[in-house]
């Protein structure tokens, strides 16, 4: 791939800070601020953005990427100086300059630009504090860079939405008259009266707050409460007549019922040539006044601000530094750290909130709960336990789950939507993420823990509906005795799986319902099949086995109606290959668990329960090898990855034209399915069909050339766009994370740093360091910030291409990085923790042996050297039992000098 010329940033240390000079040539641009209690910005290169606290709590007006250039809602800052030629009025962080640039980092944004003729610099820093409070804090700090004293005077300008988004096309007019705007002696805030919103007609609690004060805390001289009395009649906000007309703000107390107004009128303050000078502005939302208070004491002094801003950025550096690598490439090792904070973002945006996010009400998804755990057991493993368990009380007796998912962790709301719909892949999500903390932590224990299943209208997987439900009968499935049932983790984990594996179509393949991973594929409900997550059931079923043989436990208990799926186990014989046989069987569980269940459980011996789940596995695995791998005109092979609502063959030959889907390659070799001749021939046919020449990613698919009704809405897209052919960063990171499973590691290196070398290619992503949702056409990164792509890029980085992860509790090192990957130093350093401890893993390869010709040969630790046994695999890989681990200090940073040769 022939790299752009330009670059936008450039990276200024080793923490993640960087520098994007000219930013404001770039649209669309913006960056995320935001706190772990929920409190969240969006801001630009010109201070555009909004500020807000939920869904129905916006400081400033709700936008997305569009409104970026279409309005002019911003955290303005005028200046008025006197000049020879007159007094100037220059809006400093949006109008015209002779420099401007962004320097930024986790999480604190700072914007500074020079005006040559008025002789000013100004720095305009903003972040959101860690401490948790509710507000974003802003210091504008003016430079005199003249040769002569200059007289200034300076007025915030942000106008306060004060409501809920919805408002913004649904009563926006009528919501103003609950405006009651009242004088702060350091603001404006706007306290209204009540909301109008979908959650009713409410009583108002919060208070929306401009502040302002100068350097030493003093206050301001007045302000404008209203959008009328800033920008005048016939005014706007770039000319406001205010400014323009050099009006002073006017004497009040309060205002009802108009568009309010944090323009703060500053005092008069004469700069001396290279004096500086700063402001402070506090944008927040209070649950109760007290809070201004607050704000004010932490944070009302530059002294204060800075100290506050200090402590940010500090506690963002330390929980990046859970999780590092050092390679000796300082661009890709910075870069990581912000894909390191991704997972952080998504768990306090949650899929929106950002202006590409303009959909949604800030929850997560199911897959998404899952997903987010996998980075959070690698960057804070003590948090996981409580999570996975309360994600496992959103699973439907039925194996589907809720779909509605609250703000608290473990609320699920009853989806009464009349468009209520089930992927398929979400039962393969909750064993993944689970297998993947017991390797870590060794807690077999968790799979007995016990947990109540989630119950709302849907019956059947949303087939049919309970008309006589209410929220009364409580949201958790009962027995019929009226008492809550609780089944184990193993049991929910066996539930969707075994459900899923006899919900079948036409082809005895895992039935597609309403999408699976990929959105897109939502019109082939009655006979789609999903081949692709038909793959990763079936490589679950053999990772539950191996997991249940693990356990050393010689039975389970489960529910009586589960024993119907178990086929093998209960002593009798399914017909797998007759799809009715398989849908007959779901069927009767389907009634049998229907509203209630009985409450009556079984033992069941592991070693029976391990027989039925390999047999399952051996079906599905084989009928997809035999069935459903593809041959093109031009000799390419590949596995087809669906079959459309008219029972149709998706992948192959068509008269348009070579259709593939990657998604349906990265499954059967994730899951072990394909051959290694299988994965050698579905790396051949991607390269050919899904490997952009130019852009150097992998495409989703190739263009169909033709809308898919009988399949979904997403061949509907311009080609190159989200679901339709784009370089879309999870499905891209999964094919590498497959490829590395494999040992295939030259070609999952390529899928892997495709994605950072389109990101880093920043004259064609246009976007700030990260990983984005997708790549469209252009190159140009789309939906950044918000993507569980990186949670699987951290995922795969560090267990897979470092080979730092837990085997069953113990520590396995089993590296898979080529020589590309070991810099010019010869090494690779990988910073985590294992077992509670901290360690230092340091790779040494000084005469840059290729992978597959070195092994582990010493690992040393102070000089001493550390026991590890050897495993008997393709790769390099050694363990080390949990318990020496557990003997290494805790309160440092434990340094292990691995040596390969």
């Amino acid at each position: 791939m022939k790299k752009s010329k330009t670059s936008l940033w450039s990276f200024l240390d080793d923490k993640g800070s960087f520098c994007a000079p000219d930013p404001h040539r770039v649209s669309r641009l913006y960056f995320p601020l935001a706190n772990d209690a929920g409190f969240m910005s969006a801001i630009t290169p010109d201070l555009h953005g909004d500020i807000k606290a939920g869904q129905n709590a916006f400081l400033t007006q709700p936008v997305s990427e569009q409104d970026l250039h279409n309005i002019r809602s911003r955290r303005d800052f005028w200046i008025l100086t006197d000049v020879p030629k007159g007094r100037q009025a220059w809006c400093a962080n949006a109008g015209p300059a002779d420099k401007s640039f962004v320097e930024a980092g986790p999480l604190w944004h700072r914007l500074i630009r020079e005006n040559n003729a008025l002789g000013i610099r100004v720095e305009m820093t903003n972040v959101i504090p860690s401490n948790g409070d509710s507000v974003e804090l802003m210091e504008v700090r003016i430079t005199n860079t003249g040769r002569r004293t200059s007289r200034l005077r300076a007025v915030s300008a942000v106008p306060i939405y004060g409501r809920s988004a919805d408002n913004l096309r649904d009563h926006r007019h009528v919501t103003s008259l609950l405006h009651r705007v009242q004088a702060h002696p350091h603001g404006v805030l706007v306290t209204p009266t009540m909301t109008f919103d979908e959650r009713g007609h409410r009583i108002n609690t919060l208070t929306y707050a401009v502040l302002g004060c100068d350097e030493r805390g003093g206050r301001p001289a007045g302000s404008y409460p209203t959008v009328e009395s800033f920008i005048g009649e016939g005014g706007d906000f770039d000319r406001p007549r205010a400014i323009l007309e050099n009006i002073p703000p006017p004497s009040w107390k309060q205002v009802a019922g108009k568009e309010a107004m944090g323009a703060i009128a500053f005092k008069p303050k004469q700069l001396r040539p290279g004096e500086s000078f700063s402001y402070l502005l506090l944008l927040g939302i209070a649950t109760d006044k007290s809070q201004l208070v607050t704000w004010l004491q932490r944070a009302g002094s530059r002294v204060k601000f800075l100290s506050v801003l200090s402590e940010t950025r500090a506690y963002w550096e330390e929980r990046l530094n859970q999780v590092r690598v050092r390679t000796g490439e300082d661009r890709f090792d910075n870069w990581f750290r912000w894909v390191t904070l991704q997972p952080m973002l998504r768990k306090i945006f949650g899929c929106s909130y950002l202006p590409d996010f303009d959909y949604g009400r800030g929850g997560r998804g199911w897959r998404d709960l899952w997903q987010d755990c996998l980075a959070l057991l690698l960057l804070r493993p003590h948090e996981a336990r409580p999570l996975l368990l309360n994600n496992f009380a959103g699973i439907r007796i039925d194996g589907s789950n809720a779909t509605i998912i609250g703000r608290a962790p473990g609320e699920f709301l009853a989806d009464r939507n009349n468009i209520t719909r089930v992927w398929m892949d979400h039962g393969v999500w909750p064993l993944l993420t689970t297998e993947l903390y017991i390797h870590q932590s060794g807690d077999f224990s968790i799979l007995w823990e016990k947990c109540p299943y989630f119950r709302d209208p849907q019956l059947m997987r949303a087939r049919e509906k309970d008309a006589e439900w209410s929220e009364k009968d409580g949201r958790q499935i009962k027995t019929v005795e009226g008492e809550v049932y609780q089944g184990t983790v193993l049991e929910h984990i066996l539930i969707q799986t075994l459900s899923a594996f006899f919900n079948v179509g036409e082809h005895n393949v895992l039935r597609l319902e309403d999408a699976d991973w990929n959105d897109g594929l939502d019109m082939a409900h009655d006979r789609g099949e999903s081949v692709a997550f038909s793959a990763l059931y079936s490589g679950n079923l053999n990772g539950l086995a191996d997991l249940l043989e693990k356990t050393g436990a010689e039975t389970v208990t489960l529910a009586e109606e589960v024993m119907i799926l178990l086929d093998r186990a209960a002593g009798e014989s399914a017909d797998y290959g007759s799809a009715r046989a398989k849908r007959d069987r779901l069927e009767n569980f389907y009634r049998d668990t229907l509203r209630k269940v009985s409450g009556q459980t079984r033992k069941v011996a592991v070693a029976s329960l391990v027989r039925d789940l390999r047999a399952k596995a051996e079906w599905l695995s084989g009928h997809i090898r035999r069935h459903e791998w593809v041959r093109s005109k031009s000799g390419h092979e590949w596995f087809n990855g669906y079959y459309d609502n008219e029972g149709r063959r998706v992948e192959g030959d068509s008269p348009k034209g070579v259709r593939m889907t990657l998604t349906g390659q990265v499954f059967p070799v994730m899951s072990g399915v394909a051959t290694e001749e299988q994965v050698q021939a579905v790396c051949r046919a991607a390269k050919r069909y899904l490997k952009d020449s130019k852009l150097g990613g992998f495409r989703l698919n190739t263009d169909f050339k033709e809308i898919q009704p009988a399949l979904g809405r997403a061949f509907s897209f311009a080609y190159g766009e989200k679901e339709n052919g784009a370089f879309f960063s999870h499905m891209a990171v999964m094919f590498a994370n497959a490829l590395y499973r494999r040992n295939f590691v030259k070609e999952g290196r390529e899928a892997l740093m495709s994605l950072y070398e389109m990101a880093s290619d920043t004259g064609r992503s246009r976007i700030y360091p990260g990983l984005p949702e997708y790549f469209n056409g252009e190159g140009r990164g789309m939906y950044h910030y918000l993507t569980g792509s990186a949670s699987w890029f951290v995922l795969t980085y560090l267990t897979q291409v470092c080979g730092v992860r837990g085997l069953w509790g113990d520590l396995l090192l089993a590296p898979k990085l080529t020589s590309k990957d070991f810099g010019s130093r010869g090494e690779v350093i990988v910073e985590t923790s294992f077992a509670g401890k901290r360690l230092k893993i340091v790779y040494k390869n000084e005469k840059r042996v290729e992978f597959g010709h070195y092994r582990i040969q010493t690992i040393l630790s102070g000089g001493d050297q550390i026991q590890f046994r050897e495993i008997l695999s393709p790769e390099p890989s050694i363990l080390i039992q949990r318990s020496q681990i557990e003997r290494f200090p805790s309160d440092k940073e434990n340094i292990l000098d691995v040596i390969l040769a």
